[in-house]
């Protein structure tokens, strides 16, 4: 299947595993982990994924984590020849465009994504930051669900706040679904969780809302604290007065000593 570009995509890793976090948890998906992101959050778990890597890893066998390496920037059409070895009949529920920030390869993914569809004929779901909302845009009519990341400044360091509001307004006027993920630790303020469900409420009261405590990375980090449970109920209770649905998932995948 000739791809009608030649644009070529800066990846970190494609595999397979269950999605532990937002609407799409406990689902089998195939990852495409996309290198380069703008942003610098404390808490982020795939900090390799800010710079471009010189060699990509690729699975081999489905959740069985045997990666073989292929060197950076890939083909669209290799990049599709990876997902046809990866995706074995039934098993996945859908595809996961991640990061990294995906959004920052939309040139790529408008030609990519039609493509991608014809051959696996997955849902195709995007993980973003949910700050670009110009090169959303572009790829929206390609998606089919979105799992949009606030930025708390007291968590992530990161101010994204103004365009958001225009991000989610863009999926909820398409056929999209959309849901908040909202990670909180032990110095969340509640006024920025607050301002958080009124944001999402303004465009619509019905997007789920998913509060993530944060997972402390390995290395020692005096900003990655886990909240207690009173914090977190009391948090859960502050949104409800704001959201329909307000629900608390910590990062199952990393329970479950899935990497």
């Amino acid at each position: 299947m000739p791809l009608e570009t030649k644009l070529t995509a800066r990846l970190v890793e494609i595999f397979s595993a269950i999605q532990g976090e937002g609407l799409n948890v406990g689902t089998r998906q195939l990852f495409i982990r996309f290198a380069l992101c703008d942003l610098r959050c404390k808490f982020c778990d795939s900090a390799h994924t800010w710079g471009v890597p010189s060699e990509c890893r690729i699975e081999r066998t489905p959740g069985q984590r045997d990666f073989e390496t292929h060197p950076n920037p890939v083909s669209g059409n290799q990049l599709l020849e990876w997902v046809e070895w990866q995706n074995q009949p039934g098993l996945h529920d859908s595809l996961a465009l991640t990061g990294g920030e995906p959004l920052l390869h939309a040139p790529f993914l408008v030609e990519f994504l039609p493509l991608l569809r014809q051959l696996t004929e997955l849902p195709i779901y995007l993980e973003t930051a949910g700050h670009r909302p110009e090169q959303l845009a572009m790829v929206l009519p390609f998606l089919d669900s979105v799992g949009m990341d606030i930025k708390l400044k007291s968590v992530s360091g990161e101010d994204t706040g103004q365009a958001h509001s225009e991000f989610l307004q863009l999926c909820h006027k398409s056929s999209v679904a959309v849901f908040v993920k909202v990670i909180v630790d032990r110095n969340t303020d509640p006024i920025e969780l607050e301002q958080a469900a009124q944001l999402v409420a303004q465009v619509s009261p019905e997007i789920p809302l998913f509060l993530q405590p944060v997972t402390p990375l390995e290395e020692s980090n005096q900003h990655l604290l886990v909240p207690s449970p009173e914090q977190v109920l009391a948090w859960q209770a502050l949104m409800k007065r704001i959201l329909a649905s307000v629900r608390v998932i910590p990062q199952t995948h990393k329970m479950m000593g899935q990497l």
